[in-house]
């Protein structure tokens, strides 16, 4: 049953950073990006649905390996920085076309972004027992694998060309290479059988709800006119 819910929790955190990795590399490219509008337009629609991957990442952590929170309070930097700078990002996009100038939350989003990618290469750095200098410039390396995946996403709901899978699979290899190195620390901190068992029983009926709710997104929104709501 750990190694059930530790591969629930991977699949997670890999998922965001494969899906959210494409919204925060367009955010980190808007200030050398002609047409904004475009651009934000193209990703608004999966914002919210790639952040419910993070949350539900952190609802299995909490739940499942309720031990592992002691590890987060020894990285409380960057966890606070990552909380900000998801603030400061998501400000921006709601904000963008409703106060000030567009100017000004366009570069909030730019800054939020960076300082997402930051806060990953911190806490994954931090967690796995490298120093702090090390978990900027692994920050620095999701950023570009992140602005490389925006890119190409750019391509793809734009012009219909190109395929995410490659970049996808770039931009979750920082999130995928710590956690087999923790593996073992995770699942040993595992909540007691009994309790994984009711989690199982509790989370099994939203799963597919929550596969429905993805695929309804990238169906609907995957091709067609670019919403402007943001």
């Amino acid at each position: 049953m750990e190694i059930l819910w530790f591969g629930a929790l991977a699949l997670l955190v890999i998922g965001y950073f494969a899906l959210e990795g494409f919204d925060l590399g367009v955010g980190l490219l808007l200030p050398v990006t002609a047409d904004r509008d475009r651009a934000i337009g193209a990703i608004g629609p999966f914002v919210l649905a790639n952040e419910v991957w993070l949350i539900a990442a952190a609802g299995v952590l909490f739940g499942a390996f309720p031990a592992c929170e002691f590890a987060l309070s020894a990285n409380y930097t960057a966890v606070v920085l990552l909380l900000v700078s998801w603030v400061v990002r998501d400000a921006g996009l709601w904000f963008r076309r409703r106060l000030v100038t567009r100017a000004f939350w366009e570069w909030l989003i730019a800054l939020g972004s960076l300082g997402v990618c930051l806060a990953w290469g911190l806490l994954l750095a931090g967690l796995a027992g490298f120093s702090f200098p090390f978990g900027l410039l692994y920050g620095l390396l999701i950023a570009g694998l992140f602005v490389m995946h925006g890119r190409r996403f750019l391509d793809w709901r734009l012009t219909g060309g190109g395929t995410l899978l490659v970049t996808g699979g770039l931009a979750a290899v920082p999130a995928l290479v710590p956690l087999v190195g923790m593996a073992g620390g995770i699942v040993g901190n595992a909540a007691p059988s009994a309790t994984l068992t009711v989690l199982t029983f509790m989370v099994l009926p939203f799963v597919p709800v929550m596969a429905g709710a993805q695929i309804w997104v990238w169906k609907a929104f995957g091709k067609g006119p670019v919403p402007a709501y943001f």
